[in-house]
């Protein structure tokens, strides 16, 4: 079963050490996709302070990654196939939610869709749309 317990230790289980650096933390999971949050900081900002575009696109990339497991039910490995990142408005002192959903899961492929918001306005930040190669387990 794919819990929140299991979904916590994958951020220090399977991503990079510049990833766990995000200071990302589960807010929630379900059978269509999973909501993480990337806790503000001003290590994430250009010199503007804004929330940096490669952070924004770090977080939805990795809440799909947690979105397509918790749609499948366990992790399995994957890699980014596509990801096309449209960003609507600056992000500035405030965390930023990234809800993932599955558009699709597949036997070889997954897609997916994520809505970025902060944590003080509901209007969103930035729309990711996402493709994923799901691959062998390995040995």
């Amino acid at each position: 079963m794919f819990d929140r317990a299991t979904a916590e230790r994958m951020l220090t289980d399977v991503f990079a050490p510049w990833v766990q650096d995000l200071n990302l933390s589960v807010a929630s999971l379900d059978k269509e996709g999973a909501t993480l949050r990337m806790r503000f900081s001003e290590k994430l900002c250009r010199d503007n302070g804004v929330i940096c575009g490669q952070a924004l696109m770090s977080l939805a990339d990795t809440a799909m990654v947690f979105a397509v497991s918790s749609a499948g039910g366990a992790y399995r490995p994957m890699t980014t196939v596509d990801q096309t990142m449209h960003f609507l408005r600056p992000a500035a002192n405030a965390d930023v939610l990234a809800d993932a959903k599955v558009v699709r899961l597949g036997r070889t492929m997954a897609f997916g869709s994520v809505t970025l918001t902060t944590d003080c306005d509901t209007r969103p930040v930035a729309m990711a749309q996402l493709a994923y190669a799901l691959l062998p387990e390995s040995k």
